[in-house]
């Protein structure tokens, strides 16, 4: 008798535990809300499904985008990696916060491998983020946040610009702009760390899976707890590998190649390659290249790949009962890069200053704020989301730093119209200037004046109907350029 009261015991307790789980926590509209940033590399304007594409694979982003709302005039403020990130996580443009170009070395381009002792003087190595700068994690631990990053940094190699150095916890992930999805180097350069140190322990393994690992450790172990989880994904980047079979797309397992069986999995002969590759120095100069077929297979399944892991990371907040009170937020650093879609209805890719280049997918999903299924097509940027971030944790924004940003949160509730007007680009010699729906670019892939609320593919050149309008957006422009030079300095590339 006792035996079976027991067991009754133990199956009541059981069916209450389960239920307990399942049911929705009611939390005080002060509680600060758990943060997780997912940055994918390179992602078209629509290789999402839930921004248009029939082809790609995405339940788990486009979960979100019918849980939360869709960003349709996002922005980020450099059209490549180094100086994008270094914005999302200051809230500062790129030429205020000293990172406004890439940290990056030019030698491998051309097919060199840095002998070993080169590759430590070179700018990749020593280039950093000016250690003045305050970035969000930093920030967040005044209201007792604990942080994480895996995957992509590309914010500086040595240790006072690492990942610990600037408020996060836990790191693991590489260091610079790419890597080879298996080997984790970098055109032959070893590029994972676990926090401050170098590593090859998981060297073999692709590394979505290592950032899909480290993230869900993450989780398991801070969930009763306000945390930052900050996942930058290298996918779908293509591959930074000296041998041309590779670094001419992305990398994905076959389990998610099989997935697109219409695509191609096979190589053209490239002989206009800028550099030579060679297996060692008696083997015959490599030329096989992937054909576009290829370099769509891999960019497609290396996507699907990361939509996968955002699923576990998705499930196991349901699973922890936290999901209301998780801010989730989906973008890509830049525009498409090589195996993108025609990136419609925008024109341009990577690196270019029409809006393919820097008008990015968005998703931001928060139940306990955000109506579930919205679309916004307010003009909003990746300079938003710390002032966001810092308001939802009740953290006051530091009064001595100066952020061109601001809380969006009002109108990703619908409750008020953005009060972001202007947004300005330059890459080197190329410029760019957003204005209400004015846009005017000046760069070496064209120049131009363009209404985006009658033109969103820049299609039509107004220069010589609006001359006055041009005019006006050259002065926005030398306008911001004079603020930007009037902005205390930050290094590592103005003079001061």
């Amino acid at each position: 008798m006792y035996l079976r009261s027991t067991i009754y015991v133990l199956l009541i307790s059981l069916i209450l535990l389960v239920s307990c789980k399942q049911l929705k926590v009611d939390l005080p509209d002060n509680t600060p809300p758990n943060i997780i940033l997912i940055v994918s590399d390179d992602q078209g304007y629509n290789d999402i499904g839930c921004f248009g594409s029939n082809e790609i694979i995405t339940p788990n982003l486009n979960r979100l985008a019918n849980e939360g709302i869709r960003l349709t005039s996002f922005y980020v403020s450099w059209p490549a990696c180094t100086p994008s990130r270094g914005s999302i996580l200051s809230g500062r443009y790129p030429q205020r916060n000293g990172i406004y170009d890439m940290i990056r070395n030019e030698a491998p381009d051309y097919g060199y491998k840095y002998k070993p002792g080169e590759y430590d003087a070179t700018f990749e190595r020593v280039g950093g983020m000016d250690l003045r700068e305050k970035l969000l994690p930093e920030l967040l631990k005044k209201a007792g946040y604990v942080s994480g990053i895996y995957g992509k940094w590309d914010l500086g190699v040595h240790k006072r610009f690492l990942p610990l150095a600037k408020g996060f916890d836990d790191f693991y992930g590489f260091i610079n702009t790419g890597i080879d999805y298996y080997t984790h180097e970098r055109y032959g350069v070893p590029s994972m760390f676990r926090n401050n140190k170098p590593t090859e322990e998981d060297k073999g393994i692709y590394c979505t899976y290592l950032f899909q690992r480290e993230a869900v450790r993450f989780i398991n172990v801070n969930h009763e707890n306000p945390f930052f989880l900050y996942v930058p994904f290298n996918a779908p980047h293509n591959a930074s590998s000296l041998d041309p079979k590779i670094r001419g797309a992305a990398q994905a397992p076959d389990k998610y190649k099989n997935l697109y069986p219409h695509l191609k999995d096979d190589y053209i002969i490239k002989d206009n390659l800028r550099y030579e590759y060679r297996e060692n120095e008696n083997s015959p100069v490599e030329n096989h290249y992937p054909s576009e077929s290829k370099q769509r297979l891999e960019y497609l399944a290396s996507v699907t790949c990361m939509d996968d892991a955002i699923g576990e990371i998705l499930e196991l907040l349901d699973e922890y009962n936290i999901a209301d009170n998780t801010i989730v937020i989906f973008f890509s650093d830049n525009g498409g890069g090589s195996g993108c879609s025609v990136n419609e209805p925008l024109k341009g890719y990577k690196a270019w200053m029409f809006e393919g280049g820097i008008r990015v997918p968005c998703i931001i999903r928060y139940p306990k704020k955000i109506k579930a299924g919205d679309v916004s097509d307010e003009f909003l940027t990746a300079l938003e989301i710390v002032p966001t971030l810092l308001k939802q944790a009740n953290i006051p924004l530091p009064e001595k730093i100066v952020y061109d940003g601001f809380d969006m949160m009002p109108v990703l509730t619908g409750e008020a119209k953005s009060s972001r007007n202007e947004m300005f680009w330059q890459r080197r010699n190329d410029k760019a200037a957003r204005v209400g729906n004015w846009k005017w670019v000046e760069s070496a892939k064209g120049n131009g004046l363009f209404n985006l609320n009658e033109d969103i593919g820049e299609a039509r050149d107004l220069s010589y109907e609006y001359p006055e309008k041009l005019i006006e957006m050259k002065q926005h422009f030398a306008n911001w350029k004079d603020r930007m030079e009037k902005a205390e300095p930050r290094g590592p590339f103005r003079d001061y």
